[in-house]
């Protein structure tokens, strides 16, 4: 039996965020969104959990710094894509360790399905939760 992938989209912009889940769920993925830190948090920290966080750190109510390292500190198996800017990037990737990084432009949806699916791929073959890489468009 297939497992389905629940993917929580973490991003300010609520158009960016209502974009990526229709991409997200045509390509068959279960989609939760947040719209600021402690929503992030409330989801990683469920029973049921999320299999990837696509994360724009730039968040409401949340200072980037902490809300990184409680992800860390408490969810260290979560896959985590930062999606962002490069000069965001920059400054979070000093406080937390990105599984993937995609910068946000014009392909970035394209860039982010093929990391998604390489990612969930293997993790299904390898039972491996959390790599380290960098994507660049």
């Amino acid at each position: 039996m297939k497992k389905e992938f629940k993917i929580l989209i973490a991003d300010k912009n609520s158009n960016v965020r209502d974009f990526l889940k229709r991409e997200m769920t045509a390509e068959g993925y279960t989609v939760e969104l947040a719209e600021n830190g402690r929503e992030v948090l409330k989801w990683a920290y469920q029973r049921d959990p999320i299999d990837i966080l696509i994360l724009d750190p730039d968040l409401p109510d949340a200072e980037e710094s902490l809300l990184l390292k409680k992800l860390n500190q408490k969810t260290p198996y979560l896959t985590v894509i930062l999606h962002t800017f490069f000069s965001d990037y920059i400054a979070a990737s000093k406080i937390f360790d990105p599984t993937v990084f995609v910068e946000k432009g014009g392909n970035s949806i394209e860039q982010l399905k093929k990391v998604i699916a390489r990612i969930l791929n293997k993790t299904v073959k390898t039972g491996v939760q959390r790599g380290n890489s960098t994507d660049k468009p």
